[in-house]
């Protein structure tokens, strides 16, 4: 009898043949297409998505009005380089940002292609605005896989490794975490600790920090924190950079996560969602801080190209249309109230946390519940997967699972996520016993 060969199998062995060891994938399957909030494996597997390719996919996967736009502007032009010369869509979403970040306030953008490279350049326009060397980052932070971006990391492993020397005049302080016992006031007191015993402030180009940490745990700045943050900076004249790369575009509830705790940063950079799916990044800020480096010291072949843009646009488009915030609120209302539900009937979910549609559930020891439990929080994401959903791990430990469900999901999605969760911790919690 003649067998359907498992498409899977096949291309993961030629997938470890021909893919270096380092470049990790998180679940042993191949996808070949993707729907809203679902996505389909080579052999036919339906799975729902609450990945959405780490949080790119806010808009859902091949939402039909992004592949129109893109369908369109493929037949016009796909790449030029804005080095060489300007393009329409480019100038359009540039305008469009300035003002949804910027507001009334007169602001500017440039267009790059990963998130790391929107870190990186923000860097460099607080080191040419302000002349001064230092930057100030989060422990358990993530900001790219670059020399820089690992360097202004908060966490060891796996992302530091032995790629050093790492990039000098990094100083790292703890990121408030109540279930940790780390306070507002207790991170505040480390900074100016760190001002005073290893970098002066007036040597400190910029404080980076995302609004909910998003590798580290999805953790929520207290807003009462990024509002301390702000004072601070402005009274030392030091750029303040939010990261809204995995926050940003409707996560948290709000376009943008620092938008909850009232404040106006001076450099934000976003990516992710940015463009459904296509490959562009940006940093938005302050006018006079965006000119700051000369002619010619911001660039990239890549950066804004004209097929992504026109993808952003289209996304834009869909928020406003679609009226995604607010659906996006109901839908983390429903997830939160179920995981919260769940937290009631496991001893080993430690925490519920996260803000918006950005949450997550930590997995910790039964007996001490603090000591992190990462061979559970693996055995569930392996558990749900099994059973027809994809969720990934996140902290610092590797002890969370995160939830990263396109906004565009609907309720029965929510519901069926829960179960399957409910099955895939139930049975991770028993074999662990």
């Amino acid at each position: 009898m003649l067998t359907t060969p498992n498409r899977n199998a096949l291309l993961l062995a030629e997938r470890d043949r021909q893919i270096p060891r380092g470049l990790l994938t998180a679940h042993p399957i191949v996808l070949a297409r993707g729907k809203g909030a679902h996505v389909w494996d080579v052999d036919g597997k339906q799975y729902l998505d609450f990945v959405g390719g780490i949080g790119v996919l806010n808009v859902g996967h091949n939402h039909p009005r992004v592949i129109e736009a893109v369908s369109a502007q493929l037949s016009e032009l796909t790449h030029a380089s804005f080095q060489v010369a300007a393009y329409e869509p480019y100038i359009e979403l540039a305008g469009r940002l300035n003002r949804l970040v910027g507001g009334d306030e007169s602001w500017k953008t440039i267009f790059l292609t990963t998130g790391a490279e929107a870190v990186e350049n923000a860097v460099k326009i607080a080191r040419g605005y302000t002349n001064r060397p230092a930057v100030v980052a989060f422990r358990g932070g993530f900001h790219g896989r670059t020399l820089l971006g690992v360097t202004l990391t908060g966490m060891s492993q796996p992302y530091r490794q032995n790629f050093g020397p790492l990039a000098p005049d990094i100083h790292h302080v703890p990121f408030p975490n109540a279930y940790r016992g780390v306070t507002s006031e207790m991170a505040l007191a480390e900074i100016a600790e760190l001002f005073a015993t290893q970098v002066a402030p007036d040597r400190v180009a910029a404080i980076i920090i995302e609004p909910v940490q998003g590798d580290g745990g999805f953790l929520p700045a207290p807003a009462e924190f990024l509002r301390a943050l702000h004072e601070l900076t402005e009274r030392h004249g030091i750029v303040l950079i939010l990261d809204e790369i995995q926050t940003g575009f409707g996560r948290t509830g709000r376009m943008f996560g620092f938008e909850h705790a009232g404040i106006q940063p001076d450099l934000v950079t976003v990516a992710k969602s940015l463009a459904g799916g296509f490959p562009l990044s940006a940093v938005v800020g302050r006018r006079e801080i965006m000119d700051a480096p000369t002619p010619g010291g911001l660039g990239g072949t890549y950066g804004g190209n004209a097929v992504a843009c026109t993808a952003a646009l289209a996304v834009l488009d869909v928020f406003e249309e679609d009226n995604l915030l607010q659906r996006g609120r109901l839908l983390a209302d429903r997830l939160r109230a179920g995981l919260l539900e769940l937290q009631s009937r496991y001893a080993a979910i430690g925490e519920v946390r996260g803000l918006g549609f950005m949450l997550a559930i930590e997995f910790v020891a039964e007996r001490s519940r603090r000591d992190p439990a990462p061979d559970v929080a693996q055995a569930v994401i392996d558990g749900a997967r099994e059973r027809g959903l994809l969720v990934i791990k996140c902290g610092v430990h590797r002890n969370v699972v995160r939830f990263l469900c396109p906004l565009v999901a609907d309720e029965a999605d929510i519901a069926n996520a829960l179960a399957i969760l409910d099955a895939a911790i139930a049975h991770a919690t028993a074999a662990a016993d």
